[in-house]
């Protein structure tokens, strides 16, 4: 059932003619593709509310709608005059003209983006690198410099829409003429045409071609950023700005080290003994591996901390830091020897060597995580 055209452009039953105007321009500007890409109905809700504005726009249908509904116009022989408009854009330059407001095509348009992926190790990221990429992007024909035509001849106005680059037809409707605007089919909306086409693109202007670029990566990147390089994509259509390269960097894992943000995570195995009577262990940094204290009593679990040695903020600033997880080791396969010397060393802990400065809760906090 179709809702009520004054429920369409949220109108009273007493508004004057103005005002249906000015609220169906309202409504159209709300519908506008370049504003509503994101709305797929949006073209259906324009075609609805042309509808609305179609009958209420008219005396004699408006009449015919106040006192018997839709029911009254279908029965009248009422139907929308938009069959010749194709898309939603038909429609707007049928409302509104070509250009102004709502803008007409003139058959310039930018070219397309071009993602490309590239892979470094965690070091390079960390200290910023640079990077080559290969890939194929449509470019401006060279042997014809863009313009499609070949060397040496000429390049004639387009006869079909003598140069404008547009298609104009006019369709009579009950609320006046309607001006249908579309892109020049024999030109493409450049307004020329050559007299012999390019040998080496067709008469398109562009071709495919193969692309080196070196980008330069800064330090502290992480897996799967974007980094945009402008102008390095797609030529543009008949004169439009290119488009941009869309560099995909991905940070290949580093068996040393676990990223978490900025700050880095490394683990440390320290034997049980050690642990208990303190000890100093080789850890891995992104400056070297170096000698790190591991103070008496450490227990399984706990974190040191360098502080900065971790990787560098895109935004700049201090570093993160370096994060080191001891895993404290317990023994297996003793031999006997061991083993009573174990047994005899187990006999003289007391409370006192078990006492920790943590309760129980604060303990099951840090074995989980929290």
């Amino acid at each position: 059932m179709p809702r009520d055209y004054y429920e369409v452009l949220s109108l009273p039953r007493g508004a004057s003619e103005a005002e249906v105007k000015k609220a169906f321009r309202r409504l159209a500007r709300e519908l506008h593709p370049d504003v509503n890409a994101h709305d797929p109905e949006a073209e259906a809700k324009f075609r609805e509310a042309a509808e609305a504005y179609e009958v209420l726009s008219d005396p004699e249908r408006r009449g015919t709608f106040d006192r018997y509904g839709h029911e009254g116009l279908r029965s009248g022989g009422f139907a929308p005059n938009f069959d010749g408009f194709g898309s939603i854009g038909d429609l707007f330059n049928a409302f509104f003209g070509g250009g102004g407001q709502f803008g007409g095509s003139s058959g310039v348009a930018r070219g397309g983006d071009v993602a490309v992926a590239t892979e470094i190790s965690l070091a390079e990221a960390a200290t910023g690198t640079s990077t080559h990429v290969v890939y194929d992007v449509v470019a401006r024909c060279e042997h014809c410099r863009g313009n499609g035509a070949e060397p040496g001849t000429p390049i004639e106005t387009c006869r079909r829409c003598d140069g404008a680059g547009q298609l104009r037809t006019v369709a009579n409707t009950a609320f006046g003429q309607m001006v249908r605007a579309t892109t020049c089919d024999a030109c493409g909306g450049d307004g020329r045409l050559p007299t012999q086409a390019c040998a080496g693109c067709g008469g398109r202007g562009r071709t495919r071609s193969r692309r080196e670029v070196d980008v330069d990566v800064p330090a502290g990147i992480a897996d799967g950023q974007r980094m945009r390089v402008a102008g390095r994509g797609h030529e543009g259509e008949r004169g439009g700005p290119a488009g941009d390269l869309q560099l995909v960097v991905g940070v290949r894992e580093d068996e040393r080290f676990l990223r978490d943000q900025n700050d880095l995570v490394t683990v440390v195995d320290v034997p049980a003994p050690a642990a208990a009577l303190g000890t100093s262990a080789l850890v891995p940094t992104l400056d070297g591996s170096e000698h790190v204290e591991i103070p008496a009593g450490t227990q399984p679990g706990e974190v040191i901390v360098l502080a900065g040695r971790g990787m560098p903020s895109l935004r700049g600033g201090r570093r993160g830091d370096q994060r080191i997880v001891v895993n404290v080791l317990i023994p297996r396969r003793l031999s006997h020897e061991q083993r009573e010397l174990l047994a005899r060393f187990s006999e003289t802990i007391t409370e006192e060597n078990l006492r920790g400065d943590e309760g129980v809760f604060s303990k099951l906090r840090r074995a989980f995580g929290g």
